[in-house]
């Protein structure tokens, strides 16, 4: 018996663009494990490499919000983007995230325990919109960032409400620059975080596990080109260097010009602004990312399609 199902092979096939039939095989070469197929693919040339999964679990909303030199990003999670677009529920994030920006770390816990504007702590409010919604609600994440001098710049791509959407973003900037230069600039770097999903800022910044599952793939490509070790390990190498080019910030490709390097512009903006700009940290959020759909999920979703 196969150890997957139909929903897997579709979920692989849309993660990965590869035909039904390779799928299928790569699946039970894997027994079943998609993440094992998709390398699997990729190492015979037949996927592109995907960041992330293009279908994600969670509804909900990603809140901003920026105080001075400090600013935080919180995702909360709703069952239904039906949820996501109530008055109270858009409050909830919106006072949420507020009240992130006076907690210290990125700890949940400590965000949920602290006091709520309307009273009691987040975690109170949390619990008496689940009653009263009808809906499961879920605080999953936050992230601060800040600078000692310089400007944090928030975007928010396909917002919903004012600070309030899908793909939550800040930057921040460390400069003694013109303010308003520092903004200009933070909003074009957001814009090219929201559409280039950066996996860290710098390359020692990649993720180990990330980069040695990128190398096994590349050793198994360089394995089949029947090529003398010496180039294989060069080849190896190459793709490495080429995949951390390419998925980190400061090396990344600026999108509005599809030519300059972000570290560049970054470089060339600080001669406008009239002193030196540090790239410091930024935040990315994109509801849901990370969390599979369940097949369940998936399968009332084609039934609700069907029924409307």
């Amino acid at each position: 018996m196969a150890a997957f199902t139909a929903a897997d092979v579709k979920a692989l096939r849309e993660k990965t663009g590869a035909g039904m039939m390779d799928a299928k095989k790569a699946l039970e070469g894997a027994n079943g494990d998609i993440e094992a197929a998709v390398d699997a693919l990729r190492a015979k040339g037949l996927a592109t490499a995907q960041k992330k999964s293009s279908r994600t679990a969670a509804e909900g909303l990603v809140g901003v919000a920026v105080e001075g030199t400090k600013g935080v990003a919180v995702e909360v999670n709703s069952e239904t983007d039906f949820v996501a677009k109530n008055d109270k529920f858009q409050d909830f994030v919106r006072k949420t995230t507020q009240v992130a920006l006076g907690v210290s770390g990125d700890d949940i816990d400590t965000l949920k325990a602290a006091s709520y504007p309307d009273g009691g702590t987040v975690s109170d409010k949390l619990t008496d919109n689940v009653a009263t919604i009808g809906e499961n609600q879920q605080v999953r994440r936050m992230k601060t960032v800040s600078v000692t001098n310089g400007v944090i710049v928030p975007y928010m791509h396909n917002a919903v409400a004012p600070d309030l959407g899908k793909i939550g973003v800040l930057v921040a900037l460390e400069s003694e620059g013109d303010t308003a230069k520092l903004e200009e600039l933070g909003k074009k770097l957001a814009m090219h975080i929201a559409a280039a999903f950066p996996q860290a800022l710098t390359a020692e910044g990649l993720d180990a596990d990330v980069i040695e599952r990128e190398r096994a793939i590349a050793k198994e490509k360089a394995a089949e080109s029947g090529k003398p070790e010496a180039v294989q390990d060069k080849m190896v190498e190459g793709a490495i260097g080429k995949y951390a080019k390419e998925n980190a910030l400061l090396s990344q490709v600026f999108v509005m010009d599809n030519k300059t390097p972000i570290a560049q512009v970054v470089e060339q903006a600080g001669k406008d602004a009239g002193a030196k700009i540090e790239l410091v940290d930024y935040v990315r959020f994109q509801l849901g990312e990370g969390i599979e759909k369940e097949e369940s999920d998936f399968a009332a979703e084609v039934a609700a399609a069907v029924a409307g």
